[in-house]
């Protein structure tokens, strides 16, 4: 852990607002005591590395309370943001002995932290819990393949448009409006998880902006006034 994450005491997971959203959910309510004992919690500030690309994969985690981007450095030195982890994500499910992204604090963010080690020993003690995080991997690469498709396919407005209603709809399974989506990251965030420029992501949210599509006072707080047309424009 970097950035003056310091590893704490869990709170426990009775009054937990994300268990339903993360892996634990397939454990049943009456085991959680075996995550309780043997895991943490840390807090990670904005602008701080959680984990960096390449370091030994010793800790797991699931986000509680705030967003994160995972980052990945191109070889010719461009940045790409794979994706952006919001409560009830769990990182870490991999077979690779190093992390293989960097995983940055876009906001004030706290996790739930277990050692490999312990985790291995719940899952072994707890099928129930490897499965959920098989279930969750899964539909990480659906998002995944979704993705690409739209990046190949869609022009930089349509690119736009799905990115905003996959945003939307997960802070909506969060408890968030369907049509209404908050953007903590910044601009050079979102141009580097669509493969745009700067320029061209304030282009395109001016295009939208200009067909009604979308309506905004602040840049960081977006309404889907046509929730219709942004998901015909990004063919979904």
């Amino acid at each position: 852990m970097s950035g003056g994450a310091r590893r704490g005491p869990h709170p426990g997971c009775r009054d937990c607002q994300t268990r339903d959203l993360a892996i634990c959910a397939a454990l049943p309510f009456e085991y959680t005591r075996d995550l309780e004992d043997v895991a943490g919690e840390i807090r990670v500030p904005a602008g701080t590395t959680l984990v960096h690309e390449g370091a030994p994969r010793r800790e797991v985690y699931t986000l509680t309370h705030g967003m994160l981007r995972r980052v990945r450095l191109l070889p010719d030195g461009r940045r790409l943001v794979a994706s952006f982890l919001m409560p009830g994500d769990f990182i870490g499910f991999s077979g690779a002995p190093l992390y293989r992204h960097t995983i940055e604090a876009i906001t004030d963010s706290e996790l739930c932290v277990f050692s490999m080690q312990d985790m291995r020993r719940l899952c072994t003690r707890h099928p129930e819990l490897e499965s959920g995080m098989l279930a969750q991997a899964c539909t990480e690469l659906d998002a995944t393949r979704a993705s690409l498709m739209l990046l190949a396919r869609l022009g930089p407005a349509e690119r736009l448009a799905g990115f905003l209603v996959d945003m939307a709809e997960r802070q909506h399974r969060r408890g968030g409006c369907v049509d209404h989506v908050d953007l903590p990251m910044t601009r050079a965030d979102i141009a580097d998880h669509l493969g745009l420029t700067i320029e061209t992501v304030s282009r395109s949210f001016t295009k939208l902006r200009a067909a009604q599509a979308v309506a905004f006072d602040d840049p960081r707080r977006i309404d889907l006034v046509d929730l219709a047309a942004l998901r015909a424009a990004a063919g979904l």
